[in-house]
């Protein structure tokens, strides 16, 4: 699984090591692919016959399903290398004028960071009036293609009654699994999740920390990974996790055992919400084939494979397939998600996250 990237600060850090003086090749001003026109894109990318991806691995919001449909219609080919956001922004920069990578996927907060160190080629698509404005730069440098919520998996045979929010996840007696706080993305914002569902927010994340030190002091934080194999096997009776990747989990659990029985839900009294930006290589060896992919992810189809994938989708005017959207959780359930908008701010909370957790969360588990 992906985006289990170090923690904020450090991720900086390591970036900020890795991309220090490295000239930025003159690949950007050498096309102006907003003006370049869709036709004379397509011709080159076929001619560049493949597009090699970093951290869009197949089995992440159903990327399999838009790798496919490129191949099937323009026949490019495709790779993937997965990593953490900031190591696809350090690779790019670190290869610079040498590229290998075209095109990647990092959380949202990592699209200004990548565009800040020269990293990012220019390219809006066609349908650049369907973003909303937090989810975009000015120029097509960074896009945010879908987003995630945070939600509550429960193995059904393992938990009577599924909690539905977080307030009944502090009145039940089960272990949480929440995964590591100190590095991983989701986990972060899971944290963020429970501060608005006990009355805080990204201003004040005490309510947050209280629930956690009541879970600590009970000994019912799993400590353990969020991987799916972990969910096959009964090790995870509650889960805190992206819908996509709860719902995938899910259904591959239900795959391999039939009789299993999961229930995954939005938490009623709060949650948050956050996106994957798509970024483009400055040096990318096969820019037209990258820029083709980006329009595809953002065309219908390609938002629709993201739903399949159980990602929400950025452009809201896209209409999802009845039999696709009946398998997603009911969009009433998600009234209750909180929509991150200034990750400025969101890099410094999640440092303030990580800090209490390591302090006080971690030395207080049983």
């Amino acid at each position: 699984m992906k985006k289990s990237c170090v923690s904020v600060l450090l991720a900086m850090s390591m970036a900020a090591a890795l991309l220090s003086g490295c000239a930025k090749s003159a690949a950007a001003e050498n096309v102006d692919y907003n003006s370049k026109g869709w036709d004379a894109i397509v011709a080159d990318a076929k001619k560049e016959g493949k597009v090699n991806s970093v951290g869009m691995p197949d089995t992440w919001a159903n990327w399999i399903g838009t790798w496919q449909g490129i191949n099937d219609e323009y026949g490019i080919a495709h790779e993937d290398l997965d990593m953490s956001s900031s190591e696809e922004i350090a690779l790019f920069k670190e290869e610079g004028k040498d590229g290998t990578k075209d095109i990647g996927d990092v959380g949202q907060q990592w699209g200004p960071v990548a565009e800040s160190e020269g990293v990012t080629l220019k390219y809006k698509t066609s349908y650049w009036d369907d973003i909303p404005s937090w989810a975009k730069d000015d120029d097509g440098d960074w896009i945010v293609c879908y987003v995630g919520t945070i939600s509550i998996i429960t193995n059904n045979a393992l938990v009577d009654k599924a909690p539905q929010s977080f307030q009944d996840i502090l009145e039940g007696d089960y272990k949480v699994t929440i995964g590591d706080v100190s590095a991983a993305s989701q986990a972060q914002h899971a944290i963020l999740a429970t501060a608005y569902a006990m009355g805080g927010d990204m201003d004040n994340l005490q309510p947050a920390y209280d629930f956690w030190s009541t879970l600590a002091k009970e000994g019912r934080i799993d400590t353990g990974d969020t991987s799916t194999a972990r969910i096959e096997s009964g090790e995870i009776a509650v889960g805190l996790f992206w819908d996509y990747n709860a719902l995938n989990y899910r259904d591959n659990a239900v795959s391999n055992n039939p009789n299993a029985s999961f229930t995954v839900c939005v938490p009623s009294d709060g949650s948050v919400q956050s996106g994957y930006a798509s970024i483009i290589n400055v040096n990318a060896p096969n820019p037209n084939a990258a820029c083709l992919a980006r329009e595809y992810i953002l065309s219908d189809q390609g938002q629709i494979n993201l739903a399949i994938g159980y990602a929400t989708p950025i452009r809201s005017n896209v209409v999802i397939p009845a039999e696709v959207q009946a398998k997603r959780i009911d969009q009433s359930q998600y009234a209750s998600a909180h929509a991150i908008e200034d990750f400025d701010k969101w890099t410094n909370v999640c440092q303030d996250i990580i800090t209490y957790w390591e302090e006080n969360i971690i030395p207080a588990i049983k």
